[in-house]
């Protein structure tokens, strides 16, 4: 480890107690899908979307950083380049999903069902919802994501050996044609594992939703992870009330444009009141569920503006650190209010299995995530923006 020496005990700290977290939730699991497997599917295909959406964003943010630049995206880098070298893992996590709807009769996706073809609507959507096709999907939007990921964390290695100032170009020209093809890459990922699971609705915002809500997923994962950092080297002298500022700042604008986006498709399919397009909220605001997203919509948009809109708010590390910690934990109780209405239409449910599977992923998650983290610096060597940052922030 390099410039690691304080940092490195405690990131030793939460890969082992991700490690203990992700192997008791895994023994749960295990021991929910042998006793019924449709149930830790649902549990297991929220999670795994939430853990993923981290990832996912993390690149996303690493690819507007290179493009933008700026002192907040300097200090994040590491924290988000690790989270989007685990992308690997989740692909082998995949498989659960994978196997589902290979088995012939899943659990999960009504369109991978033999009685499915007696549904005219269904049969209408074949030639894109089938079995080897969404298969071979999953394997190119893996592809295009590791393939980014792999491509900025080798030349991100590449320039702290070598200081090649030739290689902040080449991240930067990445990024941009990389950010476009993350975006089509997830419009159809998120159609597919989410938005068919309810194959008779759809809605043409849908990806979008999801692309909202992994930027404002990634980016308070890794103020909370920056916040915890924050008081050991090498982040201690760039975690300063000016860069956290900078990142409440960022932080306001992913909250509004979740909120946004979110709006704009409720208030399209709540003025269009299409039969095909209304069921699918219907299911989300009855039985209990509509507890959830005043929840989410309180606690994710309305009190984490307000207290952003302050300045003392911004420029305490401790505070926004506090705040992103807690807006990342809503969002996992929004992407369960996303998924699992479909599967319980009754009402509002919650099963063990629902604390369990975000336990076991998010533990195994952290754990690759901390491993990686401590293979590098945790500041980027030779970016040719760090003095100017230095110098902008105080620290020439």
């Amino acid at each position: 480890m390099i410039q690691n020496d304080q940092a490195g005990p405690l990131i030793d700290r939460i890969q082992r107690l991700a490690l203990i977290a992700g192997a008791l939730g895994a023994i749960v699991c295990a021991a929910g899908a042998w006793i019924d497997l449709g149930q830790f599917l649902q549990s297991y295909l929220f999670a795994y979307l939430f853990w993923l959406g981290i990832a996912l964003g993390s690149l996303a943010v690493t690819f507007l950083y290179h493009l933008v630049g700026g002192a907040w995206g300097f200090t994040l880098r590491r924290l988000l380049e690790a989270a989007a070298l685990t992308l690997p893992l989740l692909l082998v996590l995949f498989a659960p999903i994978a196997l589902d709807v290979l088995g012939g009769s899943s659990r999960l996706y009504e369109w991978a069902r033999p009685e499915a073809a007696g549904d005219p609507i269904i049969q209408s959507k074949a030639g894109y919802l089938n079995v080897p096709f969404f298969l071979a999907r999953a394997l190119i939007y893996f592809a295009i994501w590791v393939g980014c990921a792999y491509l900025l964390g080798r030349w991100s290695a590449e320039q702290d050996r070598t200081g090649d100032p030739a290689l902040a170009d080449r991240m930067r020209l990445l990024s941009r044609y990389g950010l476009v093809l993350y975006i089509l890459a997830l419009t159809f990922a998120a159609v597919d594992w989410a938005m068919s699971i309810e194959p008779h609705w759809f809605s043409s915002i849908f990806g979008v939703l999801f692309l909202a809500g992994q930027g404002l997923s990634s980016l308070t994962f890794a103020i909370a992870m920056a916040g915890l950092l924050s008081r050991r080297a090498p982040l201690a002298r760039l975690a300063t009330p000016d860069t956290f500022n900078d990142l409440g700042n960022l932080l306001i604008a992913f909250v509004a444009f979740w909120a946004y986006i979110n709006l704009s498709q409720y208030l399209i399919i709540w003025s269009g009141n299409l039969p095909e397009e209304v069921p699918w909220f219907i299911h989300r605001t009855q039985g209990g569920w509509v507890w959830l997203i005043r929840f989410v919509l309180a606690f994710q948009f309305a009190a984490p503006l307000l207290l952003l809109l302050a300045r003392r708010t911004k420029r305490s590390v401790r505070g926004l650190a506090t705040l992103a910690a807690a807006i990342l934990c809503v969002h996992l109780v929004e992407m369960f209010w996303r998924i699992i209405p479909s599967f319980r239409q009754g009402g509002l449910a919650l099963h063990w299995l629902d604390l369990a599977a975000p336990a076991a992923i998010g533990g195994i998650w952290i754990a690759a995530w901390a491993w990686l983290l401590k293979r590098r610096p945790l500041v980027a060597q030779h970016d040719p923006r760090a003095a100017a940052l230095r110098e902008a922030h105080g620290h020439g």
